[in-house]
């Protein structure tokens, strides 16, 4: 049995329409739609995803590297990772908390990657090419958002919930 969470469909901070979202297998994970690693590097993030992560708030989002089965990398904002018991990592890492990294620079932080990106009003983001690298993606891949915490979403890059999000019968909106 697959069960459907049902959420609202925004644009430009508007409900659009409403719509269900996928959860790939009992007690698993939600998804919010499947992204694309477009030619010109952009990446169009469910707007589910930046409405329950307020994620334009501040214009920027801060990554991190995802985990060796799923990869690709998690979004998250300064505001929620200060409200968090990740809060360290902001403590210790005062160039990513200052934005004095480069758009898409990495630094290293017990064992993960952490980067800041800009994001604009809808929702999209541009990776740097050297960004991408790190995170061993490449344009035309389709990247399963999944609803990971209250802390974080991830845009996953490979593993069982992308396989199990491309054999799903139902629709999984892409972006």
């Amino acid at each position: 049995m697959i069960l459907l969470l049902y959420h609202i469909q925004v644009k430009n901070g508007r409900a659009i329409e409403e719509v269900f979202m996928p959860q790939l297998n009992k007690g698993g994970k939600f998804v919010f739609g499947l992204s694309v690693v477009r030619d010109d590097l952009t990446i169009h993030i469910p707007p589910q995803a930046i409405l329950e992560y307020n994620a334009i708030q501040d214009g920027k989002v801060i990554i991190f590297t995802g985990s060796k089965i799923t990869g690709g990398f998690c979004v998250t904002t300064y505001s929620l990772l200060m409200d968090s018991k990740l809060r360290h990592i902001l403590k210790e890492c005062p160039m990513l908390k200052e934005y004095q990294l480069s758009e898409g620079e990495f630094i290293k932080y017990k064992g993960r990657k952490y980067a800041w990106l800009g994001i604009d009003s809808n929702g999209i983001i541009k990776l740097p090419q050297s960004t991408l690298e790190v995170l061993e993606l490449q344009s035309g891949m389709e990247l399963l958002s999944i609803r990971s915490s209250d802390i974080a979403f991830t845009m996953g890059a490979k593993g069982p919930l992308l396989e199990k999000a491309y054999n799903f019968r139902g629709e999984i909106e892409r972006y």
